[in-house]
């Protein structure tokens, strides 16, 4: 049995009751380091906490060379922990499918996530969400665009964006750094940035910080440790707008 358990967004205090039971009766616990992180814990205090050694897992040990997991799971009760909700990610959705084409059984265990947790703490209604984008740190001689199109694209049919800031190993994306990047991809396609931000820090902490302005604005807030995460807004319901001076300083 492979089951998949969302951690929530952001310590050991948010993963549910029947979550914590999965694990800590696993035969083997795995942690997908790649997607997400909990900023609000650590490897050595989940292990303390589920009372479980954990592996954890690269994206390469997921998506290309899954066998390991499954052939486990095909032998006893296997966690496959990951930061938010499971399935938000498709490389999640791909091992799954892999698992259950292999003949082992599959579950998944459900947790809060950043693409509903942005709607409480930001007002913009869940309905009015576009496609999402990711934007990655540049690399030398590759800048894509296809950030800035997504969002010039739900812009066009009035619609926010949810836009995904890169992890890597050693350094987390933070708002103002997308902001200049998603302005330079406008730039190198002759079309004008976004005019309102709203950037949201340490979604499912007890102190997360939320601001709204535009791109000038946000990048000279400090918004404290990562994670980060922007949403760019289509035009706003009152409603959103009220809600947006009342807890984001718009």
């Amino acid at each position: 049995m492979l089951t998949f358990v969302g951690l929530g967004l952001y310590d050991l205090g948010d993963i549910s009751v029947k979550g914590l039971a999965c694990v800590r009766n696993a035969d083997a616990v795995y942690l997908e380091s790649y997607t997400s992180r909990l900023m609000g814990t650590d490897v050595p205090g989940m292990e303390a906490f589920f009372g479980k050694e954990i592996r954890v897992l690269a994206r390469e040990d997921v998506e290309q060379d899954p066998g390991v997991i499954i052939e486990r799971a095909a032998r006893g009760r296997v966690a496959f922990l990951t930061g938010g909700d499971p399935m938000v990610s498709t490389t999640h959705a791909d091992l799954r499918m892999r698992a259950a084409a292999a003949g082992v059984a599959t579950s998944i265990i459900h947790a809060s996530s950043i693409s509903s947790a942005v709607c409480g703490l930001s007002g913009l209604q869940n309905y009015r969400f576009g496609k999402s984008c990711s934007v990655p740190y540049p690399a030398k001689g590759w800048f894509p665009t296809a950030p800035a199109e997504t969002v010039a694209a739900n812009l066009a049919c009035n619609l926010h964006t949810l836009v995904y800031l890169d992890i890597q190993t050693d350094r987390y994306m933070r708002i103002p750094d997308a902001i200049a990047i998603l302005e330079e991809m406008a730039e190198k396609r002759g079309t004008e940035p976004p005019a309102l931000y709203v950037g949201i820090a340490r979604a499912g902490s007890e102190n997360p910080v939320v601001r709204a302005g535009t791109g000038a604005k946000l990048k000279e807030t400090d918004f404290g440790p990562p994670l980060h995460v922007l949403v760019v807004p289509g035009e706003l319901h009152p409603m959103e707008r009220e809600y947006l001076e009342m807890f984001a300083g718009l």
